[in-house]
């Protein structure tokens, strides 16, 4: 049973170079850790490249990848600033995390305890909500106060990596259209 979500900091592009156009990075090594990031990359037209967050320093550093998608919070804490020079806020995919309870385990306590957990659970998500705009806030000032090149993305940029969502969505969309034709139907409205 789903007590809570919480989001993570925005994920966006981080880079050695500045990216106005998807053609800035093509033939580059891009970062990848699932098989949707990978498909991500091969179509930014980049060389998905499974590297591990505690890895990241060392492997831009080694050149085995020239781009990431990330949270600010992960430059930050990771010191970006000693392996590359731009931050492109994107704002590709906001991740969340989800906190769940066993229903059956949930059903066994009592209405009080059972209330207290939901009353606890609705507080810290609401402060989850609030607290991640602040700390994406914060993380971001600390890449530009170390030298990182932060910058809001070229129309260009958007229009194509607005492009490549579609086409990830569709694919998305042929692998079960019974169930998620609607989904994406109730969220498009």
């Amino acid at each position: 049973m789903l007590l809570y979500t919480v989001p993570w900091p925005a994920q966006s592009l981080y880079t050695k170079k500045p990216v106005n156009s998807l053609a800035d990075i093509a033939g580059t090594k891009m970062r990848a850790y699932s098989p949707s990031t990978s498909r991500l990359a091969d179509l930014m037209n980049t060389t998905p490249t499974t590297v591990q967050v505690p890895d990241i320093p060392q492997a831009f550093s080694t050149g085995i990848i020239d781009a990431m998608i990330t949270s600010p919070s992960t430059g930050a804490n990771g010191q970006a600033w000693d392996y590359l020079s731009d931050f492109t806020e994107i704002k590709a995919w906001i991740p969340k995390n989800f906190v769940v309870v066993n229903k059956r385990a949930f059903k066994r306590l009592d209405k009080e305890t059972q209330k207290a957990i939901l009353d606890a659970a609705a507080k810290a998500e609401a402060r989850g909500w609030d607290e991640v705009v602040a700390q994406e806030a914060k993380d971001t000032k600390t890449l530009s106060d170390n030298g990182i090149t932060v910058t809001k993305p070229s129309e260009q940029l958007l229009n194509e990596l607005q492009a490549i969502g579609v086409t990830m969505t569709e694919e998305w969309e042929t692998e079960n259209p019974q169930a998620l034709t609607p989904v994406l139907k109730a969220y498009r409205q």
